[in-house]
């Protein structure tokens, strides 16, 4: 008898040991000898180098898909076991597949806008600047607006635009430019009249309304000052809406990205109204249509809070498999490149400037105790440290008065951060949720205005983050940078703007696998879909991307690759 025990518990044991190390064996055999009419798949993918973003089983040679879900994965031969008689077969000759990417902080359908507007990003020329906008003007009828977006004034060595600058190409039509982190924008004087904004008006609460020495107003308008201008601007209408989703769709899959996290035309200085009419202009209508393409997970503003309650009370936090609801969103201040990020210390460029603190503290404070004592999921914008430090402390308070449960917190942005500031991150298990290609925009900028100290030590702590065990969530914040998870990867890999030789700040690159993953399984669990998505693993949604490397090798080394093809729910969405 103590001879059969000793043998069983080994057995059992050594069985144990083989599912640890082959988690695909527990699933394939148990479906494979748990019923003789196990589910077939409607297609198999072969001879691929499979990164599932799951740890228990990092790689994998094959994948089955059924009804539109991971069926299998693991070697050929498990897999093979769910292959039918119509089961389609595809050979990807050794490339390499990763699940689709999420995209954890969008504007989305402002994006999409955007796409038909004045495209300044790249721009790094002023007379470059001004001919784009006389070229647009000659096209555009007298009185009508002309709008765009994407000028980085550090690109041409600094200089702030001024309604000086265009006024003379523009006489005859209000003008509208939003800098690239839509925190600041530029009105010529036609725009500037219509508001009202002379040297008389005063800045409102979280902007400001830049002057001259004079007094003067020179068109630059910074964070909520920007209400005063944008409230005029006609509002795009339902179908312009529409298109704008479908187009940045279809935009989306080109880069491999799958799922969405949606902050909405949601920025200072703008209506909170504006989300919500999307919700139902544009998202419901496209769900009621079966026109979704990638899946999106929306956030509403702070201010609107209880009636996001109401809407999940009726609907639950998700429409279908495409549209989940996901929480509110609050700014804390505003950005690095406008001088409004908030910061302990002040700017070096600008020594009198620590920065704008966007929303009351105390009104922030209250709107989040209400948002998460209803079980909302809250995110606040926060980019210099002082504005980090603040957000944390809040979070802390809140989690003390509305006690435990699983909030997941999120700061978006987490830019630059003060010393013992990635440990809170971790200990208070807040989510970073980082852009990691903002650091090209700001590698060369960040010196200038904080000093090479204090932008070295502080600045875009991916590695320090993820040491402290903070779950770290990758997106674009697109269209602030290009919707483009592959660039992003290989900017948190190398860390190296395209003219550098070196990185920037080297001890905080992370590994190609902590990359894909802070895009993939890390940006699921940042949003509460881990249960359908971030992972190939049996029983999620078959969403994934097909590269053009054949060598895991090389990527890691290069972290370049081009996307070959996106899937979603098993079906081929590009090309």
């Amino acid at each position: 008898m103590k001879f059969l025990y000793i043998l069983v518990s080994s057995s059992i044991t050594l069985l144990l040991a083989i599912l640890t190390l082959h988690p695909s064996i527990l699933f394939s055999s148990f479906k494979f000898y748990s019923s003789f009419s196990h589910p077939l798949a409607d297609f198999i993918i072969t001879n691929a180098l499979i990164f599932t973003s799951h740890d228990s089983l990092p790689f994998a040679h094959s994948m089955a898909v059924a009804n539109g879900r991971v069926l299998s994965i693991g070697n050929h031969s498990f897999v093979q076991e769910f292959a039918g008689y119509r089961t389609q077969v595809l050979d990807l000759g050794g490339k390499v597949v990763v699940p689709g990417f999420i995209d954890s902080h969008v504007h989305f359908i402002y994006g999409g806008l955007q796409m038909k507007q004045i495209k300044l990003r790249g721009v790094n020329k002023k007379e470059e600047f001004i001919r784009m906008i006389k070229d647009a003007a000659q096209k555009t009828k007298q009185g009508s607006w002309i709008l765009g977006g994407g000028w980085n004034n550090d690109l041409w060595g600094g200089d702030q635009p001024a309604a000086s600058w265009i006024d003379y190409v523009t006489p005859n039509n209000p003008v509208w430019l939003s800098r690239m982190d839509g925190h600041m924008g530029l009105a010529n004087s036609v725009a500037l009249m219509l508001a009202g904004i002379t040297n008389l008006t005063e800045n409102p609460r979280g902007g400001t309304i830049l002057k001259t020495a004079n007094g003067e107003p020179t068109g630059l308008l910074v964070d909520s000052a920007m209400k005063l201008v944008r409230s005029l601007i006609p509002e795009n209408s339902v179908d312009d809406r529409r298109e704008a989703m479908l187009r940045a769709s279809n935009l989306a899959l080109t880069m491999g990205v799958t799922t969405v996290v949606d902050f909405g035309r949601y920025f200072p200085g703008v209506s909170a109204d504006l989300s919500w009419e999307d919700f139902s202009d544009v998202y419901q209508w496209a769900n009621s249509m079966s026109k979704m393409k990638v899946r999106v997970r929306l956030f509403f503003p702070m201010e609107t809070w209880s009636r996001l309650v109401d809407v999940i009370n009726k609907m639950g936090h998700a429409l279908s498999e495409w549209i989940y609801v996901g929480g509110v969103k609050g700014f804390a201040d505003g950005s690095l490149g406008s001088n409004s990020a908030l910061f302990y210390e002040s700017y070096v460029d600008d020594p009198d400037n620590y920065g704008v603190q966007v929303t009351e503290p105390e009104a922030l404070l209250n709107m989040t105790l209400e948002s998460d004592l209803y079980g909302l999921q809250v995110a606040i914008h926060a980019i210099g440290d002082k504005a980090n430090d603040l957000i944390l402390d809040t979070y802390g308070s809140v989690a003390s008065t509305n006690g435990m449960r699983d909030r997941r917190f999120r700061i978006e942005h987490a830019q630059h951060l003060a010393y013992g500031t990635p440990g809170r991150f971790g200990k208070q298990r807040v989510v970073a949720s980082v852009q990691p290609d903002h650091l090209l925009d700001d590698a060369g900028s960040a010196s200038k205005k904080l000093g090479k100290n204090r932008a070295e030590k502080g600045s875009y702590l991916f590695q320090s983050l993820l040491d402290n065990n903070a779950l770290v969530a990758f997106g674009s914040d697109w269209p602030v940078v290009d919707i483009n998870p592959l660039s992003a990867i290989k900017t948190a890999v190398r860390r190296r703007p395209p003219t550098w030789e070196t990185a920037w700040i080297p001890s905080e690159c992370i590994s190609l696998d902590d990359a894909i993953k802070a895009y993939t399984i890390s940006a699921a669990r940042a949003n509460f879909l881990e249960k359908d998505l971030g992972s190939l693993t049996p029983g999620k949604l078959a969403d994934f991307v097909i590269l053009s490397t054949d060598s895991w090798k090389d990527f890691a080394e290069e972290a370049s690759a081009s996307i070959q093809a996106t899937y979603v729910s098993g079906v081929r969405a590009y090309p």
